[in-house]
């Protein structure tokens, strides 16, 4: 990759405008390689490159993909009508470059949540074409029975579906709790489906997103980290052999 003059690799990681960048340069608070860089047109290679604005360090990204486990009461949404935007859990910076959720999480749904900047990414991972399968784990408010399962697999009929919905896989976790993987892509599907089964939805976490698994991030609510490579591979694979598996005291997998 070419090198890049400061203010231009600054204003490209979200740290505002080429003038605002300027005059973080000028004031001192920008460190490249352990040095105070006055002059914001030295180019520097962007390759690997680490730097550090007010003290924090930063790692030069083309791109960013972050993972976020969500926490209830945020809206998936740049303009949030009723409760705060999940985009306010990540620093200023990553908000500032255009990052946005991949797809949606009600407000109350929790789990893993996939943000990037990288809009052919977004659109490929929003696609329902792509039938890449998505894992919740669900808590009903009646006990779940083993007819609950036999017919969430067998397929349900919901509202304005032409055919019925079947889970790709399913079973009890717990007197309450239910994991369910999906792969359609509709809108509140989990809920629904276990509505038309005749059960109401109290709680539902998002565990798994093809082979990427919340529990293995070891996020705690509310916390993110980015994607590598080797991690964004994931989430095109299937689910796990024994990926049901709720995971320690049930919480995530």
């Amino acid at each position: 990759m070419s090198a890049i003059a400061l203010d231009r690799l600054l204003q490209s990681q979200g740290f505002g405008t080429r003038r605002q960048c300027r005059a973080l340069v000028a004031a001192g608070h920008v460190c490249v390689g352990g040095e105070t860089v006055l002059d914001a047109q030295r180019p520097f290679d962007t390759a690997a490159l680490q730097f550090t604005v007010r003290g924090e360090a930063w790692t030069y990204r083309e791109r960013v993909y972050v993972a976020l486990n969500k926490p209830p009461g945020h809206e998936c949404s740049r303009r949030p009508s009723h409760h705060p935007s999940v985009l306010e859990l990540l620093p200023q910076p990553l908000r500032e470059r255009g990052v946005q959720p991949v797809g949606r999480l009600d407000h109350d749904t929790t789990g893993l949540l996939l943000l990037s900047d990288d809009g052919g990414f977004v659109h490929a991972q929003s696609s329902p074409r792509r039938k890449v399968p998505k894992r919740y784990l669900a808590t009903t408010h009646d006990a779940v029975d083993a007819q609950l399962v036999a017919r969430l697999l067998a397929g349900v009929c919901l509202r304005d579906e032409p055919q019925p919905l079947a889970a790709l896989a399913c079973e009890a976790v717990g007197t309450h709790r239910i994991m369910i993987a999906v792969d359609q892509g509709k809108y509140h599907q989990v809920k629904r489906m276990l509505a038309a089964a005749g059960h109401h939805c109290v709680a539902l976490q998002r565990v798994a997103i093809g082979g990427l698994c919340l529990r293995s991030l070891a996020l705690e609510q509310g916390a993110w980290c980015y994607l590598g490579e080797s991690e964004r591979a994931l989430l095109g694979g299937a689910v796990a052999a024994g990926a049901l598996s709720p995971g320690p005291a049930g919480t995530q997998a």
